[in-house]
């Protein structure tokens, strides 16, 4: 083997070694500053490095023991220091795990319950453009805002979107992909776009396709 070789798989170890300590460094904990600045930041929690753009966190909740995905977005409301009544608009509950790169866009109220955990680029709003008036550019009208909430338990599939309105009942499972919008019970399974429930839970008989 030669010199050049053995220095370079050397420097590659070093390097490995120095990008995981930096990623444990810049992890944010619930004693680091930053997380003074959200409404909560709960025993356990964490904001795992590179963290994404997060906007009024004072307007943002994270329970006990959660983990946040690298690339993660959490906002609430349009610009930074915007006054917002109640709070806190987006609020995740205890022991979740956001999957990296997915965006949590809170104006009105986004509820994510306890045990929830999504897969990577999911995209969760309770705001959506209107578009009533066809002479005016639809990035101009007054968007129209509706809650979310996300039943305990619940499995939010990679890439899925919840759209505004949306409430899923507990342990929920949520396909890769689907696109939800509307009300749905406990222990269903949905997929599709839009989606749609394809298993229903049944006390008697187990899981039923729909």
């Amino acid at each position: 083997m030669s010199l050049r070789l053995i220095f370079r798989r050397w420097l590659g170890e070093q390097l490995r070694r120095v990008r995981r300590y930096a990623y444990e460094v810049a992890t944010i904990g619930p004693r680091d500053r930053p997380a003074q600045r959200f409404h909560y930041f709960g025993e356990g929690a964490g904001l795992v490095a590179p963290q994404g753009v997060i906007l009024n966190e004072r307007y943002i909740s994270i329970g006990d023991g959660t983990l946040v995905g690298p690339g993660v977005t959490m906002s609430a409301g349009f610009w930074p220091g915007q006054e917002i009544s109640p709070s806190p608009v987006v609020s995740i509950g205890r022991r979740c795990v956001i999957g990296r790169n997915s965006h949590i866009v809170g104006h009105e109220r986004i509820s994510i319950g306890d045990d929830v955990q999504t897969g990577p680029g999911v995209y969760v709003t309770d705001q959506n453009h209107s578009y009533d008036d066809p002479e005016i550019p639809i990035g101009l009208q007054v968007p129209r805002n509706s809650a979310v909430e996300v039943g305990a338990g619940s499995w939010i599939g990679a890439h899925a979107v919840l759209l505004p309105g949306t409430r899923l009942g507990r342990n929920t499972v949520v396909a890769a992909g689907a696109v939800v919008r509307g009300s749905f019970g406990d222990y269903t399974v949905l997929a599709g776009v839009p989606a749609r429930v394809v298993k229903q839970w049944d006390d008697q008989r187990g899981w039923i396709a729909r």
